[in-house]
């Protein structure tokens, strides 16, 4: 055999062990529960956002609480204003979680193929790390969508500022306006942010493993749903309490009423006007809303992969 052909088969020896690997049960499932978890609070991830860069802007609405800003948008604006930038951020929460589910798995097996033991807390870290920027790279430009569709105040008129009637419109007139660049705003914060799933996903395993053990199952045990949500909920709030500065970051970074330098232009502006107060505001609504989130996706995350995995070995057998 050639070196050529020799290259060749190695090479599709390696891409056959890569796909080996892939799941679609994970990306269905992964799908599934993003796009429910986020119909159901999209309002609170939009007062997350409004709060988030609430700067002091004169074109920005005043809230005095959560409920306050829930009630206003109501008011003004009715069921239309609380779901504003839900389609971008149903269609990017869904492919996100799926995307995630789909590469973490795929990763997560390959490194362990052929060993007896389970992952260490570091390689789980390294694994959801490497799926979250995986999937970044594909659903950047609809969370600068979400973030500037939920930043259109009703009422506010501004002739300066370019409007979006919806996703699409708003995906086209970015490019149109400012390019890729445009579409990749908050890409370097959500590279860090990856941090948050990482964290995220090590804290779920390891308390699964830890759960599994405790109760002397298998590691791989599929738990109740009441167990998944304690474990999911707690993992969340530790990944949250780590990371939320980012979030804030990249919201500022994303928004169209003010212009920024970059990250570093970001984070000196908002600890000079507001301290690191600053850096947290929104945690409060956000907390409300990702840890139930995150307890809906994973629930229907683990519930229906084990559905399709289940079909899968019945259609084998």
């Amino acid at each position: 055999m050639t070196g050529q052909g020799q290259s060749t088969a190695a090479g599709s020896a390696a891409w056959s062990t890569v796909f080996r690997h892939v799941r679609y049960e994970n990306l269905v499932a992964g799908v599934s529960g993003g796009v429910l978890s986020n119909l159901a609070l999209h309002p609170l991830d939009l007062v997350k956002i409004r709060f988030a860069v609430s700067d002091g802007l004169e074109v920005r609405p005043k809230y005095k609480g959560i409920l306050h800003c829930l009630t206003t948008i109501w008011k003004a604006e009715g069921l239309r204003g609380l779901y504003q930038g839900a389609t971008p951020n149903v269609w990017g929460a869904g492919l996100s979680w799926g995307l995630y589910f789909f590469f973490y798995n795929a990763i997560k097996s390959y490194k362990t193929e052929g060993r007896a033991e389970q992952l260490t807390p570091v390689e789980y870290l390294i694994s959801a790390a490497e799926a979250g920027a995986m999937t970044l790279c594909i659903t950047n430009p609809l969370w600068v969508t979400k973030t500037r569709l939920m930043l259109q105040y009703g009422g506010v008129v501004n002739p300066s500022q370019r409007q979006y009637t919806g996703m699409f419109d708003a995906l086209v007139k970015i490019y149109k306006y400012e390019g890729v660049r445009g579409l990749y705003k908050g890409f370097v914060p959500g590279l860090f942010g990856t941090s948050h799933g990482a964290l995220q996903f090590m804290a779920y395993e390891w308390l699964k493993l830890k759960h599994n053990k405790h109760t002397n199952r298998l590691p791989e045990a599929q738990l109740s749903t009441a167990e998944y949500i304690s474990i999911a909920a707690l993992s969340k709030i530790f990944a949250v309490a780590a990371t939320y500065p980012y979030q804030v970051v990249r919201a500022r970074l994303q928004d169209q009423h003010v212009s920024y330098g970059g990250v570093l232009d970001v984070i000196i502006k908002t600890w000079r006007k507001e301290g690191i107060s600053g850096f947290y505001k929104g945690i409060a609504p956000n907390l409300i809303r990702v840890t139930p989130a995150c307890c809906i996706t994973f629930v229907v995350y683990e519930n229906v992969s084990h559905l399709l995995c289940d079909l899968r070995e019945k259609k084998v057998s």
